[in-house]
């Protein structure tokens, strides 16, 4: 067992998270924006007021976790606006960047000085983010966000390599959640153990890779 962080932990897939490794005896540290949920009543480290957009998020990250080590990060905050082409936002574009592409990194920056030789960084992402899977086109803000933070995601277990901290991107699946305005095809449970079998099961010889939660492989 071990010390595991969530950021972005009180709700959906982030709070199934937390509940699978409760159950199974790790010590769990899980941050939210301004509304806690559940985690108070679930005995977790709560850490408040990261917003993954803003530095100021970023270094409230920090105090939460002053003095800890960690095994396993899962960086899984997430915005998913609808962005189609007849009907396209630049702003919206933009605001999917800030949290989906340019926050996993700030998260990740920031949690450096808290990680050691093994730990293991887990990026939420989705597989539409990948270009080769893209046969329906359409959802710019979200596809684009995406296939940034899996860029990222990929230059960071190279870059962490020489500190043995590996890196997965990970999809959770199509999961029914308030993001998916509960047009989902699985239970945020279902996923989270998924992911949780993931992390377990990442190394250095896979560090950088794209996973299903459920296993497969998937192109870039």
């Amino acid at each position: 067992m071990g010390n595991v962080l969530i950021i972005g932990g009180n709700r959906g897939i982030g709070l199934a998270l937390v509940k699978t490794y409760l159950d199974r005896g790790d010590s769990v540290w899980a941050t939210y924006r301004n509304d806690s949920g559940p985690l108070p009543s679930l005995g977790v480290n709560a850490i408040p007021d990261v917003d993954v957009t803003s530095q100021n998020g970023a270094q409230n990250l920090q105090s939460g976790l002053a003095g800890v080590d960690l095994d396993t990060v899962i960086i899984n905050a997430g915005l998913l606006v609808r962005t189609p082409l007849d009907d396209l936002s630049f702003e919206e574009v933009e605001r999917q960047f800030s949290v989906n592409s340019m926050g996993p990194l700030r998260m990740a920056l920031a949690v450096l000085p808290h990680l050691k030789d093994g730990s293991k960084i887990g990026i939420m992402t989705s597989r539409m983010g990948s270009l080769a899977d893209n046969t329906s086109g359409g959802s710019y803000g979200y596809r684009l966000s995406k296939a940034a933070v899996n860029a990222a995601g990929k230059s960071l277990s190279h870059d962490l390599r020489g500190k043995g901290i590996s890196v997965a991107l990970l999809h959770p699946g199509y999961v029914r959640t308030d993001m998916t305005w509960g047009s989902g095809e699985v239970e945020p449970k279902f996923a989270a153990t998924g992911l949780v079998q993931r992390m377990d099961e990442l190394t250095m010889d896979t560090s950088g890779s794209f996973w299903h939660a459920q296993g497969a492989e998937l192109p870039w």
